[in-house]
């Protein structure tokens, strides 16, 4: 859109001086909204950027970023022209700041305390409304209405229940100051998510950081790209926020690294103190990931990178879909179920207490992919032949599509093919059940996950090496209790639905031993390996030395010294020389110390530094410990993103702009930091966004 229309993204607005447009290009109509955008937004301060020497005359000169605390008003830095701005200066030129401001001092006095009053309960309605995730409107907002939203019924609710808000219910509020209007409703959250954005990028504090990244489709097939940053909080925990979510509408890497940049640009981030990448392997978009990882390696050398079956799982979602989300199929599983449990207890075949009290469900958990598919796998096996008594009263009672889909899920179940699949992906997703719970946790640090990955590529490897009888055996006792007709292995392999003479020439041994069972536990041997490099095995093996177990027994200097070396951004030929000498009496220090005697892994040794001051009397090695900290592990807390997506935006909403889901998505996700923001805090950031019918003296 030109400069010159009125539509004009506010949110996207360029943070960088030296990207901006000249402030007369915007239309006069629309001018002092972006005038006030950036107000809000305060000056571009990239606090941790690497500020580079330049030659100026016969001298070399720098940015000091200590200016930004003298001149915190209105100094900027522009990271790409690598120069200073004043964002008065850009703002107003000829105008007097003074008079600008003026036009926030229209007061009504008459009605102030009670517009003030009025605000903080609607403000109160939102945060509400905001940290459950749930809608704010309903069908029709006219005040005898019985489907008003959320929003008009929580208000209704605190003013019964709140003399002085009851003052200033709707019936007593002018038509113009009710404030019940969805616009208003979106600057009051745009607010609240600015408001929280900003307290998280307070949090960081210019600290050093990983960024993880994933992408997912919404409710309403949009391409969104979530990302977390990663970095160790100054208590010294690990931390992991989600700071927003970006609409792609290409998914090339040039793409992908532009909307990275604009976000970074909007929060004042700096490409120069990122210090790892995390994607998500199974990604749609893998390979435009990969091209992503070298778009940032070539701007930042310090930047380390941590279909078969594929119908099984699709065919396992229709299952979801068809018998777990309606309450009367899910009323039939159970009671279907409770039949089985006691048909086996009379035959023996289960022990008192065993099966009753099972939970019978069918649905993807909120955790990572490993443990949805997991758990829902496990659900199949434990009760199949309840499963396929619900699918027979759908096939019967059902609609057409119900009818159908019932029908394709009987033939396809009832098959060695699915059964094979079934058990070969459950013992798979067994062994990694464990690391990917561990995973789970947001202060899982690197060396525990590289022991809990040397674990499952041991266990996949047995499994491949003598698993295969075992695996068989399973299959085979499965299919004859249900029903299901074993296949001769040593008969020739033919697909459904293909004539003999057109088949390959193969038994069904090779098909199912070699292109499924090896083929498959193979690509995720070489997945594993193919993610620790040989650049990534010296980064890990020098990371070791960092571990405090046994009272620092890994502990060795000349690798802490290679380790510096990647990461020549963080450590120069001066710091590597100090950092050598503060190793030596470091190392005497901490083994001799009580508080450090019975530590176990990094994370705690991090925590403990800070607690007894050692961060400060060893800088360098703390500055390594954070280094190490902060590699992306796993990507749990962005798909986590993914599943409150689906929440916040689902099928009855499925009509939210991008910017108004990243908002609603962006608190709810971190309700913690949110909780922390007052209420003023947001009215003044509302208040100063435009000119409003009533403005508050005190802003």
């Amino acid at each position: 859109t030109s400069h010159g229309s009125y539509e004009v993204n506010l949110q996207n607005l360029p943070a960088d001086p030296g990207l901006r447009p000249c402030i007369d290009s915007y239309n006069c109509n629309i001018r002092d909204q972006v005038r006030r955008t950036y107000l809000q937004r305060g000056p571009f301060q990239p606090k941790g950027h690497n500020f580079k020497f330049e030659k100026f005359g016969n001298q070399q000169r720098r940015f000091v970023s200590d200016w930004f605390k003298e001149f915190g008003s209105w100094l900027e830095y522009s990271i790409k022209e690598k120069s200073a701005y004043c964002l008065f200066c850009y703002l107003f030129k000829e105008d007097n700041e003074t008079t600008y401001c003026n036009i926030f001092e229209r007061q009504s006095k008459k009605t102030q305390s009670k517009y003030e009053t009025r605000l903080n309960a609607v403000v109160d309605c939102i945060r509400f409304l905001l940290n459950q995730g749930l809608a704010f409107r309903g069908h029709d907002e006219s005040d005898g209405s019985s489907n008003r939203g959320n929003f008009l019924e929580l208000l209704h609710f605190l003013a019964d229940h709140n003399e002085d808000i009851n003052v200033v219910t709707l019936k007593n509020t002018p038509l113009n100051l009710q404030m019940t209007s969805p616009k208003i409703q979106k600057d009051i959250v745009s607010c609240v998510a600015t408001e929280t954005t900003n307290a998280i990028i307070r949090e960081m504090d210019g600290a050093l950081f990983s960024v993880l990244i994933d992408e997912s489709r919404d409710i309403s097939t949009k391409e969104q790209m979530a990302v977390v940053l990663r970095y160790v909080g100054k208590n010294g925990y690990v931390v992991e926020r989600f700071v927003g979510i970006e609409h792609v509408s290409s998914t090339t890497a040039a793409s992908l690294k532009e909307s990275l940049d604009n976000m970074f640009s909007r929060f004042g981030l700096s490409l120069s103190m990122l210090r790892g990448q995390g994607y998500d392997g199974a990604s749609n978009m893998q390979g435009e990931f990969n091209g992503l990882k070298m778009l940032i390696l070539e701007e930042n050398e310090s930047t380390y990178y941590h279909e078969e079956v594929n119908s099984l799982f699709n065919l396992v979602s229709m299952l979801v879909n068809v018998v777990g989300v309606s309450a009367k199929c899910h009323d039939i599983l159970h009671e279907k179920h409770a039949l089985a449990v006691i048909e086996a207890l009379g035959k023996g075949e289960l022990s008192s207490g065993q099966g009753l009290n099972q939970e019978i469900t069918l649905k993807r958990s909120a955790d990572t992919r490993w443990s949805s598919h997991y758990g829902t796998l496990m659900s199949i096996i434990s009760i199949f032949p309840s499963v396929v008594d619900v699918l027979e009263v759908i096939e019967v009672e059902g609609n057409s599509e119900q009818r159908f889909q019932a029908n394709t899920l009987l033939k396809l179940m009832q098959s060695f093919d699915f059964v094979f699949c079934l058990f070969l992906m459950k013992n798979i997703l067994g062994y990694a059940n464990e690391l990917s719970r561990a995973l789970q946790r947001k202060d899982q640090d690197i060396l525990n996950a590289v022991k809990l990955v040397e674990v499952y590529k041991h266990n996949l490897q047995k499994l491949r090496d003598s698993g295969w009888d075992s695996l068989f055996g399973q299959v085979s006792t499965f299919c004859s209790k249900h029903g299901i007709d074993v296949l001769d292995m040593d008969d020739l392999f033919l697909i459904p639905g293909r004539s003999r003479h057109k088949a390959r020439e193969i038994t069904n041994l090779h098909r199912y031993r070699v292109e499924l069972f090896y083929v498959v536990l193979d690509m995720q041997l070489q997945e594993l390996n193919n993610r620790f490099n040989e650049s990534n095995t010296e980064l890990l093996i020098c990371l070791a030395c960092l571990c405090p177990n046994d009272l620092f027994a890994a502990f060795d200097k000349e690798k802490l010294l290679r380790l510096a070396e990647f990461y020549p951004k963080a450590f120069s030929a001066i710091d590597l020389i100090a950092l050598e000498m503060q190793l030596n009496v470091y190392i005497m220090d901490l083994r001799s110390s009580a508080e450090f005697s019975e530590l176990k892994g990094i994370g705690e040794l991090a925590r403990t530094m800070v607690k007894t001051k050692k961060d400060k009397v060893y800088p360098l090695v703390y500055q390594l410990v954070t280094l190490a900290l902060i590699l992306p592990v796993a990507t749990a807390t962005v798909e986590r993103v993914f599943s409150a997506m689906n929440f916040v935006k689902n099928r009855l909403r499925n009509r939210m702009s991008d910017q108004w889901l990243n908002d609603n998505l962006l608190v709810y996700i971190e309700k913690d930091v949110f909780a922390c923001i007052d209420n003023e805090d947001i009215i003044r950031r509302f208040q100063n966004m435009k000119t409003r019918r009533e403005q508050l003296k005190k802003f």
